[in-house]
């Protein structure tokens, strides 16, 4: 779904398999050697891999965020975010981490922060 409500108009718009972090080993590739991005709302890691293309792995726990609806919506943003933004040609995976300020914020102020990571990310690792 779109954040207007409607479904994604074609399957290049869905957020493939291919374009997740899937493992326990993906995720403490990241964690090892990352580098970082935070805020008030969000902490990123990232770091390079020599795959095709940008992977996403998502760590937005029930600790932080008891509702599962408020997890759902994060997790969503999360992941529009990530596939709207075109980042470097490089290839990185990106672990995406919520702070409770995350749950009372807008979701505008919240797709706004995370561009900025991306943004910030290309950068350091590109």
């Amino acid at each position: 779904m779109t954040p207007d409500g409607a479904a994604p108009e074609s399957r290049s718009e869905r957020f493939t398999r291919a374009q997740r972090l899937l493992t326990a080993a993906d995720f403490k590739r990241v964690f090892a050697k990352a580098e970082r991005s935070a805020d008030r709302y969000w902490t990123v890691l990232a770091r390079e891999h020599t795959g095709q293309q940008r992977r996403l792995g998502l760590a937005i726990t029930k600790k932080v965020v008891r509702s599962a609806a408020a997890r759902t919506r994060l997790k969503r943003l999360a992941r529009e975010s990530f596939r709207k933004y075109a980042g470097g040609s490089y290839s990185a995976d990106y672990v995406v981490l919520v702070r409770r300020d995350a749950i009372a914020a807008t979701n505008a102020t919240l797709s706004a922060s995370l561009s900025k990571h991306w943004k910030q990310l290309d950068k350091q690792t590109g």
